[in-house]
Parts: C-alpha cells; structure tokens; sequence
C-alpha cells in the first residue's frame, strides 16, 4: 500500500537539474553551454561530411584500378571519370602539363615538368581532404579548459555562499557545485568524441594519400612513356582467360 502511495503521489522536482545549474549559474554557464554546444555541432557536421567527402574518393580509387588502364588512351579514360572527381583532376592536370611542356622556352626536362605539375595537384587534393581537421584538433583540445572556467565559477559560487552563510551547509553549496561539475563534465563530452574523429579521419586520409600518390607514380610514368609503361591489370570480368601454351612433345 505504502510503495503504491509513493509511487501515485506527484514526484517533486529536482532543483539540480541541467537548466537549474544554467540558470542559477547565469550569464556565464550559458555562455559555457552554448560554446560547447557549438563546437560539439561542428564536430559532427565535420566528421559526417568528411566521411562521405573520402568515401567518395576510395570508391573512385577502385573504379581506377578496375577500368582505368584499360582505356586506349589516356583522354578517353579520363572522360569516364566522375566530373570534378579528385583522380580527373590528377590526370587532367598531367595531361595539360604535357601539352604545356612543348610550349616552354626554357630547357627542361619532360619528367621534372609533370612530376612537379602531378605533386602540385596532388597536393591540392590532399589539402581539401584535411580542411576541417584543425576545427576538430582545436575542439579537442579546448573544450576540457572552457569547460573547466565554468567549473572554476561554480567552484568560486560556491564558496562565496559558504562566506556569506558561515557555515558549509549542503543546501547552500549542491547548486554550484553541481554546476561546476556538469561544465566539467560537458567540457569532456566535447572533447572525446572531437579527438576520435581527428585521428580516424587522418588515418583514413593517409590511406588515401598513398592511393592518390600510387596512382600518381604509375601516371608519370605513362606520360613520360608516351603509353608504353602503364600498371598490369586483372582482365575483365567475362573476359577469356589465354591458356598457357603445351609443352611440345618429344619425338
């Protein structure tokens, strides 16, 4: 009878609550609150919009090594790229650094001309891969510190209470110090996820810069080949398999 009394009757509220430590804690707490919500926003559209931007980028890197160096020549394989995609761009910049080297006054040699050109282009793509992860770095390690100022003011509310009361009831300091506590704790939910991100989105950069450099090499070399040196590929998929030649047999 008593636990069906105690569970019927109205439940009070609880005055420690998350909008109960901002509000006691005023301007400053929600300054705190709203800065490390905006940065946890940021951290998320970042690593979601990252991702999809370097899974798009592995899935291109297999259609290469599926068709690419099938094609006859090199424009024809670049027009079945994806537009504005980042290996088009590679083998749209090596293909105009050919065409531009026979336009130079100055003696220089055809490697030394599409290599600079092809790091170039690598190189942009590379950077456009990492945009966005000096956000997380910053979050990751900032947001422990601006959680810990609005710990300080609690900790700092708190203890003027105790001067002002005389003595350190639990009543005049479990606000505050549940304030502080939570700015502590907020500090770190920013943080984590931001440096998890970082260091998954690198590693996967990283993957894909050496993919990108591969492809890079093996274009150079078909460039300053004129086609001769190109990667060996698998045969394609229903393609006939050439059987090896019988030993010829003795008389």
């Amino acid at each position: 009878m008593l636990m069906y009394l105690a569970a019927a009757a109205p439940q009070a509220e609880n005055p420690y609550g998350l909008m109960e430590a901002l509000e006691q804690g005023g301007t400053i707490a929600w300054t705190v609150f709203i800065i490390l919500c905006g940065m946890s926003v940021g951290t998320f559209y970042i690593l979601f919009t990252k991702l999809i931007e370097q899974q798009k980028v592995i899935n291109q890197g297999k259609k290469i090594r599926a068709t690419f160096w099938r094609s006859a020549s090199l424009r024809e394989a670049s027009a079945k790229l994806e537009k504005n995609s980042a290996y088009k761009q590679i083998v749209d910049d090596g293909i105009k650094a050919q065409e531009e080297h026979g336009k130079l006054k100055d003696p220089v040699e055809a490697h030394d001309w599409l290599h600079g050109s092809l790091a170039r282009s690598e190189g942009a793509i590379n950077s456009s891969l990492n945009g966005g992860l000096a956000f997380l770095a910053t979050v990751g390690s900032t947001s422990p510190f601006i959680g810990l100022f609005g710990t300080v003011i609690g900790i700092y509310r708190a203890l003027i209470k105790i001067g002002a009361a005389g003595q350190a009831s639990i009543d005049a300091v479990a606000g505050p110090v549940g304030e502080a506590l939570i700015m502590t704790a907020l500090g770190l939910a920013v943080a984590v996820p931001a440096v998890l991100a970082y260091n998954f989105l690198q590693r996967r950069n990283k993957a894909i810069a050496e993919q990108l450099n591969g492809f890079t090499v093996d274009l150079l070399a078909y460039l300053v080949s004129d086609g001769a040196v190109k990667p060996t590929v698998a045969p394609a998929p229903g393609a006939p398999v050439a059987k090896p030649a019988a030993a010829p047999t003795k008389a």
